[in-house]
C-alpha cells in the first residue's frame, strides 16, 4: 500500500465501522456528516490511539502520516549556551535507542518518538473560498491525539462550535509522556515544510487537489499548551514562515523560554496578536515575559479582550481558579478555544467572528 495514502470514508447510514476505528455512521448530536481518514503508516504502535465516533464533531477528520513529522528525530537539541549540543537519543538498551527527558526518564524511539501522525480537521461549513486560517495545535505533556485533543480537550469540537472560518493541524509530539522536546522543530526551516505538507494533506483531505496552493498561503494561529510552549518557541524562532504566522495562543504554557517569545514580540507585534492565559501553575513564565515587555518599552493588557487584532498583547491571569490539567476545556470559561476563535475577526464563517460583534 503507497505510504501516506489517506482512505477516505463516508460513514453516513453504514451498517459498522471499519475495525481501524476511522470509520462511523454518524450518531451524534450533528445533522451533517462526518468524512474519516487515516493512514496506516504511523511509525509506531497507534493501536491505543484512535478516533472515537461519539467525540467527532460534524466535517472531515483524520490521523495522517506525515513526512516532516516532529518525530522521529535523530539530531541534536540545541544547546543555547556555551555548551556543544547534545544527542538526542541519547540511550541505548541492545538495539533499542531511547531520549532521556528530565522529569519522565528514559522512554524509547519505538514507543514514544516514532509517530508521525497529525490530526487534520476541516469542520463543516468550511469555505475554502472565503479568507480563512489554519489553526495549529501542539499538545502538551502526556498527551495523544485521539484520546486527549480529540476526546478529552475536545479541540475540533471547539473550533466547530465557533464562527472561525479555519482548519485544525496538531501534530504528535511525544507520545504519552512527560516530555516537552521539539524533535524536527528545532531545526531551522522544520515547521515551514510541515506547513508545506499540511497544505497538501489538507487538500487531500477537502477532495479538492486544486486547493492545496490555496491552503499553503493560508494565515496561521498557533496555540499551544502546557508542554507545547517549547516547539512553539523554536516554530518562532527558526520555524521559517515570517509573516504568515497571524497570532500565538499559550495555555498555561509559559513555563520557559521567555526571551524567544519577548524577541518573536519585538519583531513581528505589529502583523501578530499574543494571547496568554494563565494559572499559578506557569505564572512565573508569564511574569518573566511581561518584566522583558516592560523593559522593552512594550504595551500590554490583562483585561480580556472583546477582540484579537494585530498589536495586541493579552495577559489573563486566572489564578487558581482552573486546573492546569483541564485548562483546554476548562479555564476562566468553559471552551475557551471557542471563546478565542470567536474573538479573531476577518475569517468569518457561519456569522462570523461572534463576540467581535458584539
Amino acid at each position: 500500500m503507497p505510504r501516506h495514502r489517506l482512505f477516505a470514508v463516508f460513514a453516513l447510514m453504514m451498517a459498522s465501522a471499519l475495525a481501524t476505528g476511522v470509520a462511523r455512521a454518524d450518531g451524534g448530536s450533528g445533522s451533517g456528516m462526518v468524512q474519516m481518514a487515516s493512514s496506516n503508516d504511523s511509525g509506531s504502535d497507534s493501536d491505543g490511539d484512535l478516533l472515537d465516533p461519539d467525540q467527532v464533531p460534524d466535517g472531515k477528520i483524520g490521523l495522517v502520516a506525515f513526512d516532516n513529522s516532529p518525530f522521529p528525530y535523530h539530531g541534536a537539541i540545541p544547546n543555547e549556551g556555551d555548551g556543544d549540543d547534545a544527542p538526542f537519543l541519547d540511550a541505548r538498551d541492545g538495539s533499542r535507542r531511547g531520549h532521556t527527558s528530565p522529569r519522565g526518564g528514559v522512554y524509547w524511539e519505538s514507543e514514544t518518538y516514532s509517530d508521525r501522525r497529525s490530526l487534520l480537521y476541516i469542520p463543516e461549513g468550511f469555505d475554502i473560498r472565503k479568507p480563512a486560517a489554519i489553526i495549529v495545535y501542539f499538545h502538551g505533556n502526556l498527551a495523544l491525539l485521539g484520546r486527549d485533543v480529540v476526546d478529552r480537550q475536545q479541540v475540533p469540537r471547539q473550533l466547530a462550535e465557533s464562527g472561525l472560518n479555519a482548519v485544525l493541524v496538531a501534530p504528535q509530539f511525544a507520545r504519552d509522556a512527560l516530555d516537552s522536546s521539539a524533535g524536527t522543530f528545532w531545526q531551522p526551516g522544520a515547521f515551514a515544510r510541515f506547513l508545506r505538507e499540511a497544505a497538501e494533506r489538507l487538500a487531500k483531505l477537502q477532495g479538492d487537489r486544486s486547493s492545496r496552493s490555496t491552503f499553503a498561503k493560508l494565515p496561521v494561529i498557533l496555540v499551544a499548551y502546557s508542554g507545547g510552549y517549547l516547539p512553539a518557541a523554536w516554530s518562532l524562532q527558526v520555524g521559517g514562515i515570517g509573516a504568515r504566522l497571524r497570532g500565538v495562543v499559550l495555555l498555561d504554557a509559559l513555563y520557559d523560554n521567555a526571551d524567544d517569545f519577548a524577541d518573536w514580540l519585538s519583531d513581528h507585534q505589529s502583523s501578530a496578536f499574543f494571547f496568554s492565559a494563565f494559572s499559578t501553575s506557569s505564572a512565573d513564565g508569564n511574569g518573566a515575559l511581561q518584566d522583558m515587555l516592560l523593559k522593552q518599552g512594550g504595551d500590554f493588557t490583562s483585561d480580556p479582550p472583546h477582540c484579537l487584532h494585530a498589536g495586541d498583547v493579552v495577559f489573563l491571569d486566572t489564578g487558581d481558579r482552573a486546573s492546569h490539567n483541564d485548562y483546554v476545556s476548562h479555564a476562566w470559561t468553559d471552551d475557551p478555544l471557542t471563546w478565542l476563535f470567536n474573538r479573531i475577526p476577518g475569517f468569518p464563517r457561519d456569522g462570523g467572528a461572534k463576540a467581535c460583534k458584539l
